[in-house]
C-alpha cells in the first residue's frame, strides 16, 4: 500500500448507520480478517485488553429484543418513545454483523485504565479501516443497554462492554469529510 492509498483509506472512513445497510451478508472470512487486524493494535505492556463478541444471524434478533426490552424497562413512561423502542429493536437486524467491543482489564492493573481503553479504541480503528477497505459501512455505538449488558454478552470478571460495532454493506454515496483544518488544532514547539 502506498502512502497515498493509506491517506485515502483513512480520509474516506465514515460512520455508516444501519438505516443505510443492504441485506448483503458479510462473509466470516472478512470478519476474521478484521478481527485479526484489530489484534495488531498498539498495546502498552502487551496487555491486549480487547475482547470481541461477534453477533450474526439469530443473535442479531436476540440483541434487538434485549435492547428494546432494556429501553422499555429503564425509561420513565413520560420519556418513552415508541419510535426509539422500535429503532432499538430493528437496528441490530439491519446489520450484517455486530461486534460487542469489550475490554478485559489487566488483572495486575499494571497500567492506567485509560491506556487499556485507548488500546481497545486503536483496535476498533483497525476494524473500521478494514471495513472501509472492503466497502462495508460501520459505526461504534454506545447504548446504555450494551454498556450494562454483562449478562447478555456473558462477560467474565474484569471484562466490560465499551459499545457495539455495527457493520453492513451499504449504498451510501461517498461524502466529504467534516473536519476543521488541522492548523486550528496544532501548536508547533520548536524552541
Amino acid at each position: 500500500m502506498t502512502p497515498e492509498q493509506t491517506n485515502e483509506l483513512i480520509r474516506t472512513r465514515r460512520s455508516v448507520f444501519p438505516k443505510m445497510y443492504t441485506p448483503q451478508p458479510i462473509s466470516q472470512s472478512i470478519i476474521e480478517t478484521m478481527l485479526e487486524n484489530a489484534n495488531h493494535a498498539p498495546t502498552h505492556r502487551l496487555t491486549e485488553p480487547w475482547r470481541f463478541k461477534v453477533l450474526t444471524g439469530a443473535a442479531l434478533t436476540r440483541l434487538g429484543e434485549y435492547m428494546a426490552d432494556f429501553y422499555k424497562n429503564n425509561t420513565p413512561a413520560e420519556r418513552f418513545s415508541e419510535e426509539v423502542w422500535q429503532k432499538n429493536r430493528e437496528n441490530p437486524t439491519r446489520a450484517g454483523a455486530i461486534i460487542a467491543i469489550c475490554m478485559q482489564r489487566d488483572p495486575e492493573t499494571r497500567i492506567p485504565e485509560w491506556e487499556e481503553i485507548a488500546a481497545v479504541a486503536c483496535a476498533v480503528q483497525n476494524m473500521w479501516l478494514t471495513c472501509t477497505a472492503h466497502g462495508i459501512g460501520s459505526y461504534w455505538s454506545t447504548p446504555t443497554a450494551a454498556l450494562q449488558g454483562d449478562a447478555f454478552f456473558g462477560l467474565q470478571a474484569g471484562e466490560r462492554c465499551l459499545g457495539l460495532f455495527y457493520m453492513g454493506y451499504h449504498n451510501m454515496p461517498e461524502l466529504p469529510a467534516k473536519r476543521r483544518p488541522i492548523a486550528e488544532k496544532v501548536t508547533w514547539l520548536t524552541e
